[in-house]
């Protein structure tokens, strides 16, 4: 390969056991060497072999050596190890703000309309950091938990502003960004965030340093797993100056499983993918995606990649023939080289091989053995990974996670103080209720008094038919007596009857 080509992109395909990694672990060693800095993904733990000297070397590498008689020299590679989970290496960190509403919704496998809710959230936030108000500061999944529920709370005012956001969408995405915590993803949202410097760095010896994620775990998160590689290319993409074609590449990015980026991907996510790949070879960077065929790769992407190692494919459907038929056609044609039947011949460790010449034209594909590496084949132990990772000093600064003011908290104090301010509105009415039922008590208590007094004075100047006849009686009584003493008196006769 021509090293000054190296940013035209690649691919390296193959069926499972075919010798993918082998070859993937070749070439990050002599990009290494040559002062090229490499990322690759490692996802069975077999690239970890880089960081160690392959002695003694196994036997089938020492015959493939004297096979190809190329010297067979135990070297062990400048290594540095990242995993999302912070366990086989550097915690590698991004903000929710980074990753951004597209690959959050690839992340979240969110529906279209789950999809229009989150571009919303995600504009909001960058309105109200525009406006200075940090509120809008989306660093980790409590912050966009956070700010999706400020929405369902405001959805009206929001919806007249934006956009209708329905709560069905709200509470199905608050769902996914709980699963999405319980798989462990909570760990590669926050701070610090990684910087695109520590893969750029250079070595004062000359040789270019491997950049290892771990990803054993990470895989079994296909969407997580994709959106960050995805993410780490569009950074590099958006950050990097423009250099043009230089005589090596300042880094090369090894993409493997690259299948799980491309399944079941929106138009929109395909489109971006190719935009990056056509132009961040212009910003120094190759991309060389690894995967099973070369059909899991959108033909608009696949067209960018000029350096191809393909190894067997076996075609045993009908669907398998024609990925054979695709691959076959994809290659410079070589008079020597049936490409359609040696690409279901090829033995464990060989490769169709066509890589860009010093002017940028393909190569005549040629059947290629894979040469052995010079570090060692297979994972290295654990104790030696946490050595390394003990001396990288660079590395150790992310350790520590940083949660600073965001999203999360200045919109949870909001709304305590709202529910605060809610509280002592409903008590101050509920005292004033209280109050005003208490004034309607005690002036109904003065009424009844007054009531019963009158009630009382009446009914003693009111006299019964009884009273009024012994009145009556007694008043004759009296009368006669008063009579017959004034007739004894003056001695009036008493008249006759």
């Amino acid at each position: 390969m021509a090293l000054k080509r190296a940013n035209r992109h690649g691919l390296i395909a193959g069926a499972t056991g075919t010798g993918k990694t082998v070859t993937l672990q070749v070439l990050a060693e002599a990009f290494a060497r040559e002062g090229v800095n490499v990322f690759a993904a490692d996802i069975k733990g077999d690239l970890s072999g880089v960081a160690a000297n392959g002695d003694p070397p196994p036997a089938w590498a020492t015959a493939r050596a004297a096979e190809i008689n190329l010297p067979l020299t135990p070297e062990a590679m400048p290594a540095v190890f990242w995993d999302v989970y912070g366990e086989l290496g550097h915690p590698v960190r991004t903000t929710v703000t980074e990753m951004g509403p597209v690959l959050m919704g690839r992340v979240l496998e969110a529906t279209d309309a789950q999809a229009g809710a989150l571009t919303i959230a995600f504009r909001i936030a960058d309105d109200w950091i525009k406006a200075g108000k940090n509120e809008g500061l989306l660093l980790d999944l409590n912050d966009l938990r956070a700010l999706l529920t400020y929405i369902s709370e405001n959805a009206d005012d929001i919806g007249k502003q934006y956009g209708l956001v329905t709560p069905q969408s709200i509470a199905a995405l608050q769902r996914k960004l709980l699963q999405l915590e319980m798989d462990g993803a909570d760990h590669f949202f926050g701070e610090p965030a990684f910087k695109l410097e520590e893969l750029l760095r250079t070595r004062e010896d000359g040789k270019g340093t491997i950049h290892v994620l771990a990803s054993e775990r990470l895989v079994q998160s296909p969407r997580l797993y994709s959106a960050f590689l995805l993410w780490l290319m569009s950074e590099l993409w958006e950050e990097l100056p423009e250099v043009g074609d230089q005589d090596k590449p300042k880094l090369v990015f090894f993409f493997d499983e690259a299948h799980l980026l491309f399944r079941d991907a929106p138009k929109e996510l395909v489109n971006r993918v190719e935009q990056v790949v056509r132009l961040i070879r212009s910003k120094g960077v190759g991309i060389y995606f690894v995967t099973q065929s070369p059909a899991d790769v959108p033909e608009i992407v696949l067209s960018q990649l000029g350096n191809r190692f393909q190894h067997a494919l076996r075609a045993y459907t009908p669907s398998d023939q024609k990925a054979v038929r695709a691959a076959a056609q994809s290659f410079r044609a070589n008079a020597n080289v049936d490409v359609a039947k040696e690409i279901q011949e090829l033995n464990v460790g060989e490769a169709l091989v066509s890589t860009l010449d010093e002017k940028g034209a393909p190569t005549p594909v040629a059947r290629t053995k894979i040469r052995p590496p010079n570090s060692h084949v297979g994972p290295i132990l654990l104790a030696e990974r946490q050595a390394m990772m003990r001396a990288n000093t660079a590395g150790r600064a992310y350790e520590k996670a940083i949660d600073r003011e965001s999203a999360h908290e200045i919109l949870g104090r909001r709304a305590q103080q709202a529910a605060e301010a809610t509280a002592r509105e409903e008590e101050r009415a509920a005292r004033e209720k209280e109050a005003a039922r208490s004034s309607r008590g005690a002036s109904s208590r003065s009424s009844g008094g007054t009531s019963r007094a009158k009630s009382t004075r009446s009914s003693g100047s009111r006299t019964t038919a009884v009273e009024r006849q012994t009145g009556r009686v007694a008043s004759g009584v009296m009368n006669t007596i008063v009579r017959e003493l004034m007739r004894g008196i003056l001695g009036t006769p008493r008249r006759r009857r």
